[in-house]
């Protein structure tokens, strides 16, 4: 009987936890019958162009629970804080075109007098429980307060690394409209977003957003969900088209043909914001090794890249620098030239310029 109440108990207590508002809903009613119509919607969830295990050839989920067990790297975190400056946004001149990242797959751009924010988290974790994957110290001079009012937010999609309940919900009354992947509205909409604000997109759509801007939504290799449910939303990339520049937004990624098709259906690209960090050979179909980073760039004929999820969270076993040293190094060959601002530090998208390696100082 100790047993049994033991165990009611431990199934109530995971229930109750599954169920808070940041774990969110899964689609429902008509938002669900949209999903089930798209052609990347199969046997009750989301899948890859093409087969992607979770796990790599030869390996098993206990080898990968060994080895983030026992072989964790004593450079996972960085030794120092993280170096960083703090641009004002909440009064730029709207003549400038800036681009200016917080850290992990969050940035801010403002460009054609547009305020666009990408996957922002600014919660200091990437996990539902608040004490564990906490972010990097120096990494979190941003906060919701000075985050201006913003025209675009785009969600990549609902892993907590991406989609961050708080962050999104201390945002809302700054939002005009999401632009995301088929199924985070439902997300949204639980947290308070009005229907109205969010445009829900599958693989392939083309969203006119305003004289001179647009948005193509692309494929990515990767996976989705916040819950014991997953790939009931769909992860995206995406093409931002303004007046005066062509940004592709990665999200993340493995590396497979979706990139070259990608270039030629919409390079040259201006700049290719590419995931960079936490990966693993285990888990080497869902992100991109750093050697793949360059050829992903250059299949989808980019003229700068800029790596980014990395310098926030350890998400893997590898070194906190190990993936902009090995992706710098590799584009000195390919002749792929790379920016990699510090956190804060502003970029002039009319001018991009070779950053300093401020890591190699940590």
């Amino acid at each position: 009987m100790i047993l049994l109440f033991i165990l009611a108990a431990l199934v109530l207590l995971l229930y109750s936890f599954l169920h808070q508002p940041q774990f969110g809903k899964i689609s429902s009613g008509q938002r669900l019958e949209r999903i089930k119509q798209s052609p990347n919607y199969k046997n009750g969830k989301f899948n890859n162009l093409s087969n992607t295990p979770d796990i790599t050839e030869g390996v098993n989920y206990f080898t990968v629970l060994k080895e983030v067990v026992f072989n964790k790297n004593s450079r996972s975190r960085p030794a120092l804080a993280l170096p960083s400056v703090k641009t004002d946004l909440l009064h730029l001149d709207p003549a400038e075109d800036i681009l200016v990242w917080f850290g992990h797959s969050s940035y801010f751009i403002q460009t054609d007098g547009k305020k666009i924010l990408v996957d922002p988290i600014f919660s200091g974790r990437s996990s539902p429980v608040r004490f564990t994957t906490k972010s990097f110290k120096g990494s979190d001079v941003y906060t919701t307060d000075d985050i201006p009012e913003i025209d675009y937010l785009f969600i990549s999609h609902d892993h907590w690394d991406h989609l961050d309940y708080e962050t999104v919900t201390k945002l809302k009354p700054k939002i005009k409209q999401v632009i995301t992947g088929l199924g985070v509205g439902a997300h949204l909409e639980y947290w308070g977003y009005s229907p109205d604000s969010i445009t829900e997109c599958d693989w392939n759509e083309e969203v006119i957003l305003d004289a001179g801007f647009k948005v193509n939504t692309c494929p990515a290799r990767h996976f989705s969900g916040r819950g014991l449910k997953r790939n009931q939303v769909i992860w995206l990339s995406f093409v931002l088209t303004t007046p005066c520049i062509k940004i592709y937004i990665g999200g993340d990624s493995g590396y497979d043909t979706h990139f070259e098709n990608i270039g030629n259906l919409y390079g040259p690209i201006d700049l290719a914001i590419l995931e960079c960090g936490q990966y693993d050979k285990n888990w080497k179909y869902i992100h991109m090794m750093p050697e793949e980073i360059v050829q992903a760039a250059s299949d989808l004929k980019a003229k700068v890249l800029l790596p980014v999820h990395w310098a926030k969270f350890a998400l893997a076993l590898h070194a906190w620098d190990e993936s902009i040293i090995r992706v710098t190094e590799l584009s000195k060959t390919r002749d792929m030239p790379v920016i990699h601002p510090m956190i804060g530090e502003k970029i002039d998208l009319k001018n991009i310029k070779v950053c300093d390696t401020w890591w190699r100082n940590v």
